[in-house]
């Protein structure tokens, strides 16, 4: 029978708390409690990138993901700026998600550091539902040294909501006959699908928390914000039966970079392409996954930025492929005159390697065994062991 449709669903949202500056203060004992950002360089406050996340004890000072790093840095100079180890991060989720795994094979990962569990059919096996997340948080505490904190709710909405509130190390239990209660005071932007602006717009029509959205009527809202508006109201009276998606099928895969400075130089804009096509050509070959639609992404002074796609004949996941895509669509691309900040590649319209393509001649033998090669060198000694060598 459909979880929906069962008299309740018991839904957990993990969420690790700063989870690479966790990580960073747990392999460094001498940074506990210290406050930390991880991401980009600094530079003295003229770094060009953006905090990934901090530590709470940085968070004091009013820095938050995704902010500018030179703001980070002006508002807190004596903070420890480390910078980003996705390989390390990504072995401490792979243990996470494993852990998570056990409770519930109905479980959706979100990002790095979150995913739901749907523990309806399983919680039994560990006690009350309540009981399981208590478990859950002592597993991942005791092989990982890391906190998380848990919503739990009869529905993803609110569990999500939940698992925020009590940050860090915490555990929000929301039950079935009290969902609207809890909701009532909420701030209005928790909801998913309410950005600033409609934010702010929903202030200016004096609605500040999600109990005032509740006390709308549906029509309203919908005439109001669109298909957006029912959602406004479901999610206000605490209804959601969006399904724990346990297997989420990628849609692209890109990299991006942002230079020290706003560039001219076409010669290094050609080879930073190359760099990000070739490891986008990386994960396309580690998931055993090809594409067929390859996207240029530049961004110009005053953050003006563009795309540009092309779609090719046949199937890829060749490194000298994907360069020699990119550098055409950056050939065509009309800069005037004005200087880059940022470039990105990105593959979509994906496909398993082993899926036929009609389309596609079979490469030789020589360039499958020079790429298996290249791949067997990258993961035994790293991916900065090798790399394609700049023809300017």
């Amino acid at each position: 029978m459909p979880h929906t449709l069962m008299k309740n669903r018991y839904i957990i949202h993990v969420d690790m708390d700063a989870f690479f500056a966790a990580i960073e203060e747990r392999d460094r004992p001498e940074l506990k409690g210290k406050p930390i950002v991880v991401g980009s360089d600094p530079k003295g406050g003229k770094g060009r990138g953006v905090v990934s996340t901090c530590s709470y004890a940085a968070r004091k000072y009013g820095i938050h993901s995704a902010m500018p790093i030179s703001i980070a840095y002006k508002k807190c100079p004596q903070c420890i700026f480390l910078p980003v180890d996705f390989e390390k991060y990504s072995r401490v989720s792979s243990q996470i998600i494993e852990i998570l795994g056990s409770f519930s094979p109905e479980l959706e990962q979100v990002s790095v550091d979150e995913a739901f569990l749907d523990i309806t059919g399983t919680h039994k096996l560990f006690g009350t539902p309540h009981e399981t997340c208590l478990k859950i948080k002592e597993r991942i505490k005791k092989e990982t040294g890391l906190t998380a904190s848990i919503g739990l709710a009869p529905n993803k909405m609110v569990a999500k909501i939940a698992s925020g509130l009590e940050k860090p190390d915490g555990l929000v239990n929301v039950k079935k006959e009290d969902l609207t209660a809890f909701l009532e005071a909420l701030d209005v932007g928790l909801i998913w699908g309410v950005g600033p602006k409609t934010k702010d717009e929903l202030i200016r029509m004096g609605i500040n928390t999600i109990g005032d959205i509740a006390r709308r009527s549906k029509d309203e809202l919908i005439g109001l914000f669109g298909k957006n508006g029912a959602w406004f109201w479901e999610v206000s009276h605490g209804i959601d039966e969006s399904e724990v998606i346990t297997e989420r099928e990628t849609k692209s895969i890109s990299n991006e970079s942002t230079f020290d400075e706003d560039t001219k130089d076409r010669r290094l804009i050609e080879r930073q392409l190359a760099l990000l096509s070739e490891l986008v050509a990386d994960r396309l070959r580690e998931g055993k996954i090809k594409t067929r639609t390859i996207t240029l992404k530049i961004r110009l002074e005053g953050f003006h930025t563009y795309t540009r796609s092309t779609t090719l004949r046949e199937t890829t996941n060749f490194t000298e492929d994907m360069i020699t895509a990119v550098q055409k669509l950056y050939a065509n691309f009309e800069i005037k005159g004005r200087k880059v900040r940022l470039v990105g590649v990105r593959a979509s319209n994906l496909s398993l390697t082993d899926e036929p393509d009609l389309f596609r001649s079979r490469p030789s033998a020589k360039t499958e065994s020079l790429h298996k090669a290249i791949d067997t060198i990258k993961a035994r000694f790293g991916k900065s062991s090798i790399s394609r060598a700049s023809s300017k």
